[in-house]
């Protein structure tokens, strides 16, 4: 896929478009967020084995051959091969228990990050889609004021107008040269956000409108299903939180089994002993073969180090399970919240189309009469002064209507990422 998305930039040359689905695709390849997730699964996987390795035995191979003058003090082996490993312990099966929870939550860690990659990304690539179209909607309104400081001008040289109306004129001129301004660098920002999360260029960044699909469609049941399914813990963030918090809690009990109760480990040695220490003339016996094994059972009576390390263990699975309960709340709350602006945008967003279609109609209404039809008895004649004050407003308007629609999208796809379906959107995109 990268190499693929190389090739198109190369052969597009400066510009290149890419589709949403692509972007977000990318984006869940390279992005450092989903890399670091990753590599923390692959962390806990490892301390997974750790934990359960030491039943096996580990075999060291050694030599301690050497000069001695006297009484040998060390034994002369010229081979020693040792093992040794974990027979059994009370702890030992809770601390599997903690490596194997501490992996389930960096999965779910790691699919939590997917999801917030998708939502960043889908946004940021809309956002930029809706940036491109308020550019055209700015461009079209510079047009006509500047049409319309040209027409005050001259209204002015002709005695009939005033100097603050050509003022006003130009302010809205100015305005407008603003406001592109500060979409431009929000576009290019953007580009740099988008850049980062998927490795594309940033400077030939430019969005298919068509690949954006409609806004999600969130009726009453719908939303009160997703409501239910957040309540249920069913979202990967929390699951992962309540996850840490049982690998702490069995890392506690593992430690509280420290003491008191017996270890039961196995050893084994194999040495290849030498004559050039004369250990034969100091020992009545000697011979060069000798191996041994044996178990070793320990009981630890008192360790204070041991003590305080369960109180440590405790407290850190207390906590982290206060954290995982914080985390749970703070995400049913910010799903209503989600949930009940929905209904507020919907209306703010039919507002302003319904702005829009009267403005529409009003700038047709002024067309109509300039073209010569018929005016309304009493009316004042209209002017191309008017023509261009509406032409100005409905484009305004219409860029209430693209803010409001973007609102709207965001807190759509803010509610999928808060109740994990928004991986699922993502796949539902179409397709390059």
């Amino acid at each position: 896929m990268s190499i693929a998305i190389g090739a198109a930039f190369t052969a597009a040359g400066a510009y290149a478009q890419v589709s949403l689905y692509t972007t977000v695709d990318q984006a869940l390849r390279t992005s450092a967020s989903v890399r670091m997730a990753t590599a923390d699964v692959q962390r806990a996987a490892a301390g997974l084995t750790e934990a359960k390795d030491v039943y096996i035995p580990s075999f060291l191979l050694g030599s301690s051959v050497g000069y001695s003058y006297g009484f040998p003090i060390g034994q002369p082996s010229i081979v020693n091969v040792q093992s040794q490993s974990l027979i059994f312990t009370f702890s030992q099966m809770d601390y599997i228990r903690s490596a194997r929870a501490a992996w389930r939550s960096a999965q779910l860690a790691l699919s939590d990050v997917r999801q917030q990659v998708v939502l960043d990304t889908a946004l940021d690539y809309i956002q930029l889609d809706v940036d491109r179209q308020r550019i055209e909607a700015l461009d079209q309104q510079n047009e006509s004021a500047t049409k319309l400081t040209f027409i005050e001008q001259q209204r002015l040289d002709a005695g009939v107008g005033t100097k603050e109306s050509v003022l006003g004129a130009r302010l809205v001129s100015a305005q407008l040269r603003l406001k592109r301004l500060h979409i431009q660098d929000d576009m290019e920002l953007l580009r740099q956000r988008l850049a980062h999360l998927t490795g594309l260029p940033a400077d030939s960044l430019v969005t298919i409108p068509s690949s954006i699909p409609p806004s999600p469609d969130f009726d009453r049941d719908r939303r009160s299903t997703l409501v239910a399914s957040m309540q249920a813990l069913n979202t990967d963030g929390v699951r992962a939180a309540y996850a840490t918090a049982q690998s702490h809690q069995y890392q506690a009990f593992g430690d509280a089994r420290q003491n008191y109760r017996p270890q039961i480990g196995f050893g084994g040695q194999y040495s290849r002993f030498s004559e050039i220490n004369n250990y034969q003339e100091y020992y009545q016996h000697f011979q060069h073969n000798n191996f041994e094994a044996g178990l070793q059972i320990t009981v630890p009576l008192f360790d204070a180090t041991k003590r305080a390390k369960e109180s440590q263990s405790r407290a850190e699975a207390f906590r982290a399970t206060a954290q995982a309960d914080q985390l749970r709340d703070q995400s049913s709350e910010n799903i209503v919240l989600l949930e009940k602006s929905l209904e507020e945008l919907s209306a703010q967003k039919e507002v302003a189309q319904l702005q829009n279609e009267l403005a529409q109609s009003q700038l047709d209404a002024v067309l109509t009469q300039l073209n010569g039809a018929s005016v309304t008895p009493g009316a004042a004649p209209l002017t191309p002064r008017e023509e261009q004050q509406a032409r100005i407003e409905e484009r305004r308007r219409y860029e209430e209507v693209l803010d409001a629609t973007f609102e709207m999208t965001k807190a759509q796809l803010g509610l999928l990422r808060a109740t994990g379906g928004i991986e699922e959107w993502y796949q539902t995109l179409n397709h390059p």
